[in-house]
């Protein structure tokens, strides 16, 4: 017997299924999250102080100072506008997320921004920092012990409030426009334009998602910069591993102690033909980079900017033995105020069985002397 509670579709002409409250909705937060990228400057291009002798110059630019903190805000803002024009995100929606921490602070402040409801999956070891700043922003932390759970525990979320499980992991190298509209390596381009090496040999970035590398290797092909990208990876991921070996499907299993990049799976958003060169890091050196940095620079970063900064004094050192001059452009992609329990905190670093001297000499002895001697 038929249901009569369904009624049959009009069948004498077109259906219009656009719900006028509903469109007008997604264009006032449309409008929002495009504001909150027009009420800001770019973010600074800073110069690290190298031997004037060696005619190398090295820049960092600085994604902490953008409203979130973190390069992450470029990447929310990103998801978060791709969702509304697909029409994922609508009135109403809650936005569930997995995340190590600074993406979910980033889309914290973009759902409170629109008005949503917003709840991420965070490793329990997420540090507290992070998660105060995603709660103070209006997110809902749900935590896993096994950061490889976060994916299905925020998918079961979503599928239980009947929300948009934003998935950063598949959308990121998507959600970005490679070819400009401001992305992270259209920025870079033009603020290097005026310095005496406008068109790096290098650019360094790691990889949490893939999206930040794929928008740059794209970019530079896209523009046909000789430009070369090269990835940093830290201990426990998959990504080096997998780009080396050509497996796309290879796994660890393990977490990275380094927040915001490696991965015990290749994610999605990872595209291995974009990247020139990859450059695994140990943890301990990612530490120690990091904190040379402060000492140098009073520039205070995280974890995954000392891995970028070593995978730098890898490759300055070989422009060194190349007798070749030009510049260098790598992220500080968070503040160092969010680790100070943990990469900042000397006891933290012992527990962990981190020996950070043999680092931190081999990346004076490079300032110093030219010589590198990275330990075995």
């Amino acid at each position: 017997m038929p249901d009569d509670s369904i009624p049959e579709p009009r069948r004498d002409g077109p259906v219009d299924r656009t719900c006028v409250r509903t469109r007008s909705w997604v264009d006032e937060a449309i409008r929002r999250v495009a504001a909150d990228a027009n009420r800001s400057a770019d973010t600074h291009l800073h110069v690290f102080p190298l031997p004037p002798e060696w005619g190398i110059d090295l820049y960092l630019k600085d994604e902490s100072v953008h409203p979130t903190g973190s390069l992450k805000h470029r990447l929310a803002r990103s998801l978060f506008l791709y969702g509304l024009a697909n029409g994922w995100i609508t009135e109403g929606t809650t936005v569930v997320e997995a995340s190590s921490g600074s993406t979910a602070v980033s889309e914290a402040y973009f759902a409170q921004l629109i008005g949503v409801d917003f709840v991420t999956v965070v490793p329990r070891s997420t540090s507290p920092e992070k998660i105060a700043l995603i709660e103070r922003h209006g997110g809902r932390c749900h935590f896993v012990e096994r950061p490889a759970d976060m994916y299905t525990e925020a998918e079961r979320l979503a599928a239980e409030t009947n929300g948009h499980y934003m998935d950063q992991f598949t959308y990121a190298e998507r959600a970005t426009d490679w070819r400009g509209n401001n992305n992270i390596a259209e920025s870079i381009f033009e603020q290097m334009a005026l310095e005496r090496f406008p068109v790096p040999d290098w650019i360094v970035v790691g990889a949490g998602t893939g999206g930040t590398s794929a928008t740059v290797g794209r970019y530079v092909r896209y523009c046909r910069h000789a430009t070369r990208l090269a990835v940093v990876d830290p201990e426990n991921s998959a990504f080096f591993p997998s780009w080396v070996t050509g497996a796309p499907d290879y796994a660890t299993g393990l977490p990275s102690r380094i927040e915001g990049i490696g991965r015990p799976r290749v994610e999605p958003s990872f595209v291995p033909e974009v990247i020139d060169r990859m450059i695994p890091v140990p943890d301990a050196a990612s530490v120690a980079a990091m904190r040379h940095l402060y000492e140098v620079t009073g520039l205070s970063a995280g974890g995954s900017t000392g891995t970028n900064l070593w995978g730098v004094w890898h490759l300055l050192a070989q422009m060194r033995r190349e007798g070749r001059q030009g510049s260098v452009v790598t992220l500080i992609c968070d503040s160092g105020d969010r680790y100070r329990h943990s990469y900042y905190d000397d006891g933290w670093v012992a527990d962990q069985g981190m020996d950070l001297a043999p680092y931190t000499t081999a990346i004076m002895e490079l300032l110093r002397t030219g010589t590198w001697e990275p330990p075995q």
